[in-house]
C-alpha cells in the first residue's frame, strides 16, 4: 500500500519525503545534508532541460570562471549530477557512460567548490563531497518510493562503492544484473 505524503508547504513534504528516503536507504544524512538535499530538490526538479546538459562542459566552464559566478556554477554541477545519479540513473546507460562519471563530476564540483569558500560552507561543501554517494543511495530510496524498480548494472553498483553484501541493503527490490561478460 502506498502512502500519500501531505504537508503545508513544499518544503515540508520534500523534508518528510528525503527522510523517508534516508530511512529507506538506512543512512541518516544529518541536518545539514538533508536541508541542502531538500533545497536542491526544490530548486532543481522543475530543471526541464536536465537531461540534454553536458555536465564535463558545464564543469570546464564552471572552472573557467572567477569568484560567485565560478562558485554558482560549480554548484550548479555538483548539485544536477547528484540528480541525475540518484533519481535519473538510466540517462548515464543512455548516455553510454557509467554512473560513475556523474558521480565523480558531481563530488568534484563540490570539492572544487569547497577549496573556493571558507568557515562553515567549505565544510559543507566537503562533506557532500565525501558523501556523495550517501547522497545519491537515499535519492536512489526516494526514487523507490514512486514504485519503479531501478536497474543497476554491476559497474554502476560499484561505482558507488558497494559489493555483493551490502546491494541489497542499500538499493532494496533494485533489480541487479549482470554486465557482459569478459572473455576468459
Amino acid at each position: 500500500m502506498s502512502t500519500i505524503h501531505t504537508r503545508e508547504t513544499q518544503t515540508a513534504l520534500w523534508h518528510e519525503l528525503v527522510r523517508e528516503g534516508e530511512q529507506r536507504a538506512g543512512r541518516a544524512l544529518g541536518e545539514e545534508r538533508e536541508s541542502y538535499l531538500v533545497m536542491t530538490l526544490m530548486r532543481h526538479l522543475g530543471d526541464a532541460p536536465l537531461a540534454h546538459r553536458v555536465m564535463a562542459f558545464e564543469l570546464l566552464e564552471a572552472l573557467q570562471q572567477s569568484g560567485r559566478v565560478r562558485q554558482q556554477e560549480l554548484r550548479d554541477v555538483g548539485d544536477r549530477c547528484l540528480l541525475i545519479s540518484g533519481l535519473y540513473p538510466e540517462l548515464a546507460e543512455r548516455r553510454r557512460v557509467q554512473l560513475g562519471y556523474f558521480i565523480d563530476l558531481g563530488r568534484g564540483a563540490y570539492a572544487r567548490l569547497a577549496q573556493d569558500l571558507t568557515a562553515a560552507l567549505k565544510e559543507l561543501f566537503e562533506e557532500l563531497s565525501r558523501g556523495f554517494a550517501e547522497l545519491v543511495r537515499v535519492l536512489f530510496a526516494l526514487r523507490g518510493l514512486s514504485g519503479q524498480v531501478p536497474v543497476l548494472a554491476p559497474i554502476d553498483r560499484h561505482a558507488l562503492a558497494l559489493d555483493a553484501r551490502t546491494a541489497e541493503r542499500d538499493f532494496p527490490g533494485a533489480i541487479l544484473v549482470r554486465g557482459p561478460s569478459a572473455p576468459q
